[in-house]
């Protein structure tokens, strides 16, 4: 329980009607959730505005408004708060109201389009190896030390994420690793935490159903850098064409890691096949089960941020080696007769060229390639065409299908792919509506030393169609089939 002055701190109050020595047990934007003993915030959401449902909160008992505009009337025994932005302004009540658990811990945001999952799940794995307590929220599963709790959001709201790290500081954790989402930073769900680093992975061609355009897509994800105090690092891809951008006018102490110019942290690879990459980090020569340049980048990063944080260069050099890719991210599967089954969350233009560049690295040469790859529903079409044109000309057969068709007529999204499929490329390319079947015929198409890619899904384990979520595992019917065919 706190009183409601004391979760007011910061929060950037324009003008208060009532008392604020008012006892406030929970916080909440959403009107249901309302109570005697909440705080209710009106916040102008994407889908609606938090203000339009005052009066409902005040039904069901709420003593305490938190808005930006006042109703036309006030109710004698209700608290009205008017701030400038109750988004931004949620993010600090939420952070007083759990006494501020991102300034007890080490908190290290990662952003960017592709990669996010895999360095923060390296990042979490590499500092328990290294015997710390540590917390992980990330887009596959929330983690505090080995309790798992399960993910519905890249970035949890505001409320949510204060308490789960607050939940973190309680039990003991020192360091937390977090997805940061191009989302999460424009609707300000990290507004009021502190956070002890910053990663830049990269920025391609991803979310313009929401941002609009690439220049608002890197606006968004350069505002997270700009809100860093000068006592945190920031560590960007030097690589990338838009990493500088990000630390420009940037508080925090900036450093680089690259794979192909001069930077800060500094990467070779030496092999990399399906055992896994040889690589040399800052002069030294280590093993990692990961496969794919992709995750000599992520792998790096890992190790420039545990070298950020004063963690010994060797003992992390030598943990390196045993950390695993999450669930999805370029997991695989052999049969006897030696088909490769890969799943991977390649959902982006960019994120599927990495894939199939990868497995052009290691493939002998004389296998095929068969990719099946889908779009989601109610998200940004420009990239569907790209997705297709991508792999007709990266693969030797391609199977288009559905992804999560969501509200969407799912024959529209396939065809809005065809559009990028070159005709010399239509002879080696198929559409088949119903996914499972699209990963049956790639089985059956599959011969000895083979490679499949189902992309797309990775680790989700569900289909989503007209707002009904049905189990649908990739790697599950990937291997079901592959078992069945050969």
């Amino acid at each position: 329980m706190k009183l409601l002055k004391d979760i007011l701190y910061k929060a950037g109050l324009e003008e208060v009607i009532g008392s604020t020595h008012l006892a406030v047990e929970k916080l909440c934007s959403d009107s249901r959730l309302a109570d005697a003993l909440s705080a209710f915030v009106a916040v102008r959401g994407t889908q609606t505005d938090g203000h339009l449902f005052i009066d409902k909160a005040i039904d069901q008992g709420c003593k305490i408004i938190i808005c930006e505009e006042f109703p036309d009337s006030q109710i004698s025994g209700v608290t009205y708060v008017k701030v400038k932005n109750t988004q931004g302004t949620l993010g600090v009540i939420a952070a007083n109201f759990y006494d501020n658990p991102s300034e007890k811990l080490d908190l290290i945001g990662t952003t960017g389009t592709n990669g996010k999952t895999t360095v923060c799940t390296l990042q979490y794995q590499l500092f328990k190896a290294l015997g710390y307590k540590v917390g992980l929220l990330s887009t596959v599963v929330n983690k505090i030390g080995n309790r798992e709790i399960k993910a519905t959001h890249t970035t949890p709201d505001t409320i949510q994420l204060n308490e789960l790290l607050a939940e973190m500081v309680e039990e003991g954790c020192q360091y937390c690793f977090m997805e940061v989402s191009s989302h999460a930073i424009h609707q300000q769900r990290i507004s009021g935490l502190t956070f002890k680093g910053a990663l830049f992975t990269n920025i391609t061609h991803d979310h313009l159903d929401y941002h609009k355009t690439f220049n608002a897509y890197i606006k968004a994800k350069k505002g997270f850098f700009d809100e860093l105090n000068s006592q945190a690092f920031s560590l960007i891809n030097e690589d990338d064409a838009h990493g500088e951008i990000m630390v420009q006018n940037s508080k925090s102490k900036a450093h680089t890691f690259s794979l192909k110019r001069d930077s800060d942290f500094k990467v070779k690879i030496l092999e990399n096949h399906f055992q896994g990459l040889n690589l040399i980090i800052d002069d030294k020569e280590i093993w990692s089960k990961l496969i794919g340049e992709f995750n000599a980048y992520n792998l790096l990063a890992t190790y420039a941020t545990a070298l950020l944080l004063d963690q010994d260069k060797l003992e992390v050099l030598t943990m390196l080696s045993n950390l695993n890719p999450p669930a999805g991210r370029f997991q695989y599967v052999r049969t006897e007769n030696g088909v490769t089954g890969i799943v991977d969350y390649a959902h982006t233009p960019d994120a599927l060229k990495n894939v199939l560049n990868t497995i052009a690295d290691i493939r002998g040469g004389d296998e095929k390639v068969i990719t099946v790859v889908g779009c989601g529903g109610d998200r940004d079409n420009k990239k569907r065409p790209l997705m297709a044109d991508i792999a007709t000309k990266k693969s030797d057969k391609v199977i288009l299908t559905s992804d999560n068709p969501r509200t969407e007529d799912l024959n529209q999204i396939i065809k809005e792919m065809e559009v990028g499929v070159e005709k010399s490329h239509l002879r080696k390319t198929l559409s088949i509506t119903d996914r499972r079947e699209a990963i049956k015929a790639a089985a059956s198409m599959a011969e000895s030393g083979d490679i499949i890619l189902v992309a797309g899904k990775g680790h989700e384990n569900y289909q989503e169609v007209n707002g009904v979520r049905t189990d649908f595992d990739d790697m599950l019917i990937l291997t079901e089939m592959l078992n069945l065919v050969n």
